[in-house]
């Protein structure tokens, strides 16, 4: 068994793909019925190189990514340096502005900071009907292991259908540092109802949670 998940390992880091933006829809169609309704500013916490932030600027007029690695940050200011719809500030999300932003978005992100006091900042500032979106992870359980045996087999597979040319290194979008998660599933659920109440979260494939809340008007 460890031959073959080394096997494995190796096979998928020769044909790398992100997790993350197979959850790309799920936030962009969070931020389009954020446009409907007359949204306009988008948070991206954790915005890496900026995929997901020049999929949210085609939706949204404005769009700030946050990125607290000098270097991942240095990649996506030049990306945008030619925006006008898009700022990308090198920093961690905290001491937000009440009432700022439309739409909040925690791709893979939301594990690297304290739970409860983060949901609280983005509650606050929020402005009232935006909504805050989560693509998390979490510790893995055995409900989880279900879950994890289908990702496994299939994540080479769309590794080799998305990238069929041997990588010699990640792309730079997955180069970002990363930190192992602290709660479960089910720990960071009863966080959430109790700072966000009315959010819906469920399991997803691929290691992954999805989220979200929708602020009263």
């Amino acid at each position: 068994m460890r031959r073959l998940l080394a096997a494995v390992g190796r096979f998928n880091a020769a044909h790398p793909w992100s997790h993350n933006d197979a959850f790309a829809r799920y936030v962009l169609r969070h931020a389009r019925a954020v446009g409907r309704a007359g949204g306009r500013t988008a948070l991206d916490v954790g915005c890496g190189t900026g995929n997901l932030v020049v999929r949210l600027s085609e939706v949204l007029p404005q769009v700030i990514g946050l990125e607290p690695d000098p270097g991942t940050a240095a990649t996506a200011k030049a990306r945008f340096a030619a925006s006008d719809l898009v700022r990308v500030e090198e920093r961690r999300f905290g001491d937000e502005p009440d009432a700022a932003y439309d739409l909040i978005v925690f791709v893979a992100s939301l594990h690297h900071m304290p739970l409860r006091a983060t949901l609280r900042q983005a509650k606050r500032a929020l402005r009232p009907g935006g909504r805050v979106v989560i693509v998390g992870v979490a510790a893995e359980t055995r409900a989880d292991l279900p879950r994890s045996v289908a990702s496994l087999v299939l994540n080479p597979i769309i590794g080799f259908v998305r990238h069929p040319r041997l990588a010699s290194a990640p792309p730079a979008a997955m180069r970002a540092p990363t930190a192992e998660p602290d709660e479960t599933f089910d720990e960071v659920r009863a966080v959430l109802v109790e700072e966000l109440p009315g959010a819906r979260m469920r399991r997803r494939l691929f290691w992954r949670y999805t989220a979200h809340w929708i602020a009263p008007r």
